[in-house]
């Protein structure tokens, strides 16, 4: 027996947006860790409306996080059609570095989400990974990329370079001209 979910009514709608760009707000300015509770007064809900819609921490910033997973996966797409496999792959992880930097604290979620079915955030994990696989294949089709290398491995190398910029300084884009370049063939 299947369920299907009801659609919300318009007041619940109201509260869940406002709830989405409060938490936005929030991570924008204190990371994925900001205040729950600074969510809910900002978004003029009560704690318990926040828990109704999310109720964990990862859930609310899975939800903050799909427009920039659909948007990633749909550049993912676009970047197959690119005439050079390589750097259809090096743009596509430039795409998901600036996505793993949008919020303080958030690569470190992803990180600890990848290996987690139970995560809220494996989702969205699995579906970056599903991108840049398809691009992988891609490129090391064309002999541009090692043959050794993982879509898993892929992510967590980017969301490496963005924890390390956040705890290090601004070098996250030089970071990642280093790893690009160990990611080539070694005949290239």
């Amino acid at each position: 027996m299947t369920t299907t979910q009801r659609p919300m009514r318009a007041d619940a709608r109201r509260n869940y947006e406002r709830l989405l760009a409060a938490a936005r707000d929030a991570f924008a300015g204190h990371g994925t860790e900001a205040s729950l509770e600074d969510i809910a007064r900002s978004a003029e809900v009560g704690i318990g409306t926040l828990y109704r819609h999310f109720p964990t921490r990862r859930a609310l910033i899975e939800a903050v996080l799909h427009d920039g997973i659909v948007t990633l996966d749909a550049q993912a797409r676009e970047l197959l059609q690119s005439p050079s496999p390589e750097e259809a792959l090096l743009e596509w992880l430039r795409h998901l570095m600036a996505h793993a930097t949008t919020y303080r604290g958030l690569a470190a979620a992803l990180m600890s989400s990848i290996d987690d079915p139970g995560s809220e955030l494996y989702g969205s994990c699995e579906t970056l990974q599903n991108s840049g696989d398809r691009l992988l294949a891609r490129a090391q089709s064309a002999g541009a990329i090692r043959p050794d290398l993982t879509g898993t491995d892929l992510i967590r190398l980017v969301n490496a370079i963005a924890w390390a910029g956040e705890h290090g300084g601004n070098e996250a884009d030089r970071l990642l001209d280093l790893v690009a370049d160990g990611l080539r063939t070694r005949d290239r």
